[in-house]
């Protein structure tokens, strides 16, 4: 068809109107040409033009501007054939693909996300406009970093079915080192005094294989901030940064950064108002400013103040307080006058908390934690306990609180409790290694939430080398409203001693008890219980501290000996930890203890002590410093047949190995046993038979002492003390801090014998390797040092410990490196 005149060649990127025809004309028809993915229908709703209207210049100027901003078109071209009004399109073209290449400071995902916000995105429409911008955008990043000979072409293929690939070339080269920081300006503090406290840095170590000289420009900004902070913290509030300047060298591999600093003066607080609407509580607030006239100005403190006002008020309700300070600088005088502006705002109560994530976990068990109250004020301290106490129910992965205001009210909010649920239960097989335990079979069902409940059952059978176990537990935190918990528990178990690093006795048992715990007050409890017991000892070796226990309770004379005991418990319990795995803050302390009741075959008691503190010393937490004490002791009470009630020495305290004393073969500190050979009182045995079988075997000339140096026997009284830091693990980035830990520890202590007396063994004759310490001794402690790695790796839990001796006593087992691997299939 032959037009009778052409109305507008338009091109892509903007042509001109001047070719436009001056006459306007009623448009008959329109016809749209070269639609191929855009429907007619939606390419004429964005098109202002429809039959009957009449079309001028400025008109067709509003319809290609319309055309184009629908982002369906690279090209439109308009034609006039009489009334017919013809628009002649070309499609952008579709994203099939898009590749990178020469890329390694970014990621495909982050350079796939970065171009997505940009409408960038397989399968979108291309706008070739934006391409020189993107370019220039990643550019920028590499000069951010210091890799200034960077360069990143956008390159386009044509595809059929008006498709395109598009190519993304890297060309990162390398980053230009920080040559030199100068400072200019600082006579107060030395530069390296003020470069302590960059990020960024000009020297590193030949031995610090980590370090870099890298510049990145948003490392740089917060520098600049760091060093404002640390000389405002000291008193100078006119400190600024007149300019900063980073140039290249001649050979175009490094930088120098200059910065031309202006100290100013210290200035001194003159006075401190607290305004506002603050009557009904002033006198507290003023209490919490711990800033007094004449102290230098700190904005580290006037920080502090404000956060700790903000605090104190959002425990009264007060959701939003606004706390401002307005310092009045008297630059004449050198002071200050701070004016903290308080307004605390309406008083918010909370009119619903709701809980989301808790797909199992029934929300009853979840409210029942809550300390923050629906119709009562909000209180952030109430909050911050309830998500501590969430946390420690071990159901959890992770617990967030949001408050978010009710529509239409300005003094009501809503609290929404986000949860991340956990495996807190499993039906399993497994099996694991350590070096203590060695081999590891484990099989049973064990559920820390039954059916969502918060209650805990648990059926399990354990076999190491040294013990197997069978045990049916129930437990139910709240059996009352009122938060009395109820327990019970049967078991059965066996035990060679021998296996586990003590002297050689075999142990089978089985008992069941029961519990019922009280809450104190939100942190505390105490725990009251009964069980039954009955132990069966065989196999018993012979030596000098086990017989007064013979000459007491009698044997078959094959060493065996069987008892029934009644036991009563009781407990109490403290606990402020911010969760219950892996705690950074709080305290945890537990006091236990429990005796036989009177007229049992063995008549004892057991306290048990332990405190664990830990303190934060990051604000984030990655770094936290842990204390823990352990204390025991144990004897008996009463008379039987004319003798006093002894101590059940299957009952004894241990030390050594993970989890008490790392560095020391597991149970092997503390009192070994003694033999005595040609004694014409050996009792049910032959001494020298049963030691002969030992590895390595022990023996001994007639009346001569030999000890067995390889094992203990344990004893009933012990104490213990670890300091241990946390530190973030090298290697992995900071979403493996839930699940890896890493410490440097520094732990001693001794298990001693409080009725052992030396003074029957002291003139005994001994070698050097047979010597009888007095294991009656506290004093005898061990200490070591180390690190350890915890890891809750998907297979189970995994520790791995490396420590050194720092205080030995001569013949201990050193146990350098051990570890514990479970796995469940």
């Amino acid at each position: 068809m032959k037009f009778s005149k052409l109305l507008a060649p338009i091109a892509l990127l903007g042509a001109s109107f001047s070719s436009i025809a001056a006459e306007p004309f009623t448009v008959t028809d329109i016809r749209i040409d070269g639609l191929q993915r855009v429907a007619l229908g939606a390419a004429l709703l964005n098109l202002p033009v429809k039959v009957g209207d009449t079309l001028d210049q400025v008109a067709v100027q509003r319809m290609i501007k319309s055309l184009y901003a629908s982002t369906n078109f690279d090209d439109i071209q308009v034609f006039r054939d009489g009334g017919l009004l013809i628009l002649k399109v070309k499609e952008r073209s579709t994203i099939a693909s898009i590749n990178f290449e020469g890329n390694k400071d970014l990621k495909d995902e982050q350079l796939n996300e970065s171009l997505g916000g940009q409408g960038i995105r397989i399968g979108e429409t291309l706008d070739r406009t934006i391409l020189t911008e993107i370019e220039k955008g990643l550019e920028d990043f590499y000069f951010g970093v210091g890799k200034y000979s960077a360069d990143v072409e956008a390159t386009i293929t044509q595809l059929a079915r008006n498709r395109v690939e598009l190519n993304f070339n890297f060309k990162e080269g390398d980053a230009a080192d920080i040559e030199q920081i100068n400072l200019v300006g600082n006579s107060i503090f030395s530069d390296e005094e003020l470069k302590d406290q960059f990020e960024l840095t000009d020297y590193t170590a030949w031995w610090n294989l980590f370090g870099e000289r890298r510049y990145q420009k948003q490392k740089l900004q917060g520098d600049l901030e760091t060093l404002e902070s640390f000389y405002k913290d000291r008193g100078y509030i006119r400190f600024k940064v007149d300019s900063t300047q980073v140039s290249m060298t001649p050979n175009k591999k490094g930088l120098y950064i200059t910065l031309n600093l202006d100290e100013g003066e210290v200035y001194k607080v003159s006075d401190v108002n607290l305004i506002g609407d603050i009557e009904k509580y002033r006198e507290v607030l003023e209490q919490l400013v711990p800033i007094k006239e004449g102290s230098n100005y700190s904005g580290a403190e006037v920080t502090y103040v404000e956060e700790r006002i903000s605090r104190f008020l959002g425990r009264y309700g007060y959701a939003y307080p606004k706390v401002t300070t307005f310092p009045d600088v008297n630059d004449e005088t050198k002071e200050v006058v701070l004016n903290f502006n308080i307004e605390p705002g309406k008083r918010v109560y909370v009119n619903e908390i709701r809980f989301n994530g808790n797909s199992t976990t029934e929300d009853e068990v979840l409210r029942r934690e809550m300390r923050q109250l629906e119709g009562s004020w909000l209180n952030n301290q109430s909050l911050d306990s309830s998500k501590a106490y969430l946390n420690r129910l071990g159901f959890f992965e992770n617990v967030e609180t949001e408050v978010i205001p009710v529509a239409g009210s300005d003094d009501l909010v809503d609290v929404e409790v986000n949860v991340t649920e956990q495996p807190s239960g499993s039906f399993n097989a497994g099996v694991g290694y350590g070096s203590y335990g060695g081999l590891n079979l484990q099989l049973g069902v064990q559920q820390n939430n039954f059916l969502g409940t918060g209650n805990r059952v648990g059926l399990n059978f354990n076999t190491n080398k040294f013990s197997k176990n069978i045990n049916l537990s129930y437990r139910d935190p709240f059996f009352t409203h009122d938060g009395i918990s109820a327990g019970a528990n049967v078991y059965w178990s066996e035990y060679d001693a021998g296996q586990a690093n003590l002297e050689q006795y075999n142990n089978k048992s089985y008992g069941i008890g029961f519990d019922l715990g009280f809450p104190i007050n939100p942190v505390s409890r105490v725990s009251l219980g009964v069980a039954f017991r009955h132990s069966d000892i065989s196999e018993l070796n012979t030596y000098e501290q086990i017989k007064p226990f013979y000459d007491v309770y009698g044997s078959d004379g094959d060493g065996n000996i069987a008892f029934d005991n009644f036991e009563m418990s009781a407990g109490w319990s403290r606990t402020t930890i911010n969760r219950a795995t892996f705690p950074t803050s709080g305290t945890s302390t537990n006091l236990n203890g429990k005796m036989t009741v009177p007229g049992s075959e063995i008549q004892y008691f057991k306290l048990s002590f332990e405190n664990r503190h830990y303190i934060p010393l990051t604000r984030d937490h990655s770094f936290s410093f842990m204390s823990k004490v352990r204390l025991g002791y144990g004897n008996g009470y009463g008379e039987v047949d004319g003798h006093d009630h002894l101590y059940a020495f299957n009952e004894n305290f241990r030390a050594g190995g993970s989890g008490t004393l790392r560095g020391f073969k597991a149970n092997t500190i503390g009192p070994k046993a003694i033999y005595l050979f040609g004694s014409p009182e050996q009792g049910p045995g032959n001494p020298i038979d049963i030691i002969d079988g030992q590895n390595p075997p022990i023996y001994g000339d007639p009346n001569s002492v030999s000890i067995n140096k390889y094992s203990s026997i344990g004893g009933n009284a012990m104490a213990l003390a670890t300091m241990e830091l946390f530190v973030p693990t090298p290697f992995l980035d900071e979403g493996a801090a839930n699940s890896v830990r890493t410490s440097l520890f520094v732990e001693a202590g001794n298990v001693w014998d409080t009725e052992f007396n030396y003074d029957d063994y002291r003139s005994l004759p001994a070698d050097e390797f047979d010597k009888i310490y007095d294991y009656a001794d506290a004093s005898e402690f061990r200490a070591s040092y180390g690190i350890s790695v915890q890891w809750l790796s998907p297979m189970g839990p995994m520790v791995f410990s490396l420590a050194r001796p720092l205080r030995e006593v001569k013949g201990d087992n050193l146990e350098v490196f051990s570890f514990n691997i479970g796995t469940t299939f």
